[in-house]
């Protein structure tokens, strides 16, 4: 079989330095060429169908300005409608961060603003009893360490969707649609603790509303490795790419 071709769903404006190397992540850590994954820039729509037609599967990205909980995205309601419609139609699909919290939202969970949850740097992940018999995340320990950045947060989860990963700070940090070779993850499997907190520092900003300037420093020191997650996505590949 032919490489497979992966269309990378971005919410990232020109000037977010992020945007390439999310793409260029995403490629790395799936074990494919960058020129198999092509970006689409949601800030102008989601894809056509017929466009999808071209793809082998789809990848969701991080965010850089906007939230699943404040709908702020441009053309957020189409997005999500087009997310549902393609999450049942069987194409392999993987949501990170963003794209974790777009489809739970687009399959009728709830996404909430909350700064107070915060997890900015790389914690302690645990799988549940239905992550430990997942095909793609049960290849993980059973606890794990993962990078985050982020102030939403799911609060429930889509109907008859299990959730398969926890952290202290959020409940729910992983899901699989039944029956659907559709995964997704609030943690950045994409992201090691060096990229991730090279992101942390650009985006310093838009955080800083919520933490004080020890919180800020401490927050520097909160970045390690995580290797048991830099292997998810490759292992993806290999599950729906056989």
């Amino acid at each position: 079989m032919s490489l497979p071709r992966i269309q990378l769903l971005q919410a990232r404006r020109d000037t977010d330095p992020a945007k390439r190397e999310e793409r260029e992540s995403f490629a790395y850590r799936s074990g494919l060429p960058v020129e198999q994954f092509e970006s689409h820039d949601l800030l102008e729509g989601p894809p056509s169908r017929e466009s999808v037609a071209g793809f082998d599967g789809i990848m969701i990205g991080g965010s850089g300005d906007f939230y699943v909980s404040k709908g702020d995205l441009d053309h957020f309601e189409r997005s999500l409608d087009f997310l549902a419609e393609v999450s049942e139609s069987g194409l392999p699909m993987f949501g990170s961060c963003f794209g974790f919290q777009c489809l739970v939202e687009a399959r009728g969970g709830q996404i909430v603003h909350d700064p107070e949850s915060m997890e900015i740097g790389t914690y302690e992940i645990s799988l549940t009893e239905a992550g430990r018999d997942d095909p793609l995340f049960g290849q993980l320990p059973d606890t794990f360490w993962a990078q985050l950045g982020r102030k939403d947060r799911a609060a429930r989860l889509p109907d008859g969707v299990p959730n398969l990963a926890s952290s202290a700070r959020c409940g729910m940090q992983a899901l699989r649609v039944p029956g659907k070779p559709v995964w997704a993850s609030q943690f950045h499997p994409e992201l090691d603790g060096e990229t991730n907190r090279e992101r942390y520092l650009f985006y310093l900003s838009g955080y800083s509303d919520h933490m004080t300037a020890e919180e800020r420093e401490a927050a520097l020191g909160n970045f390690r490795a995580s290797p048991d997650t830099l292997g998810v996505l490759s292992s993806f590949v290999s599950l729906v790419y056989p």
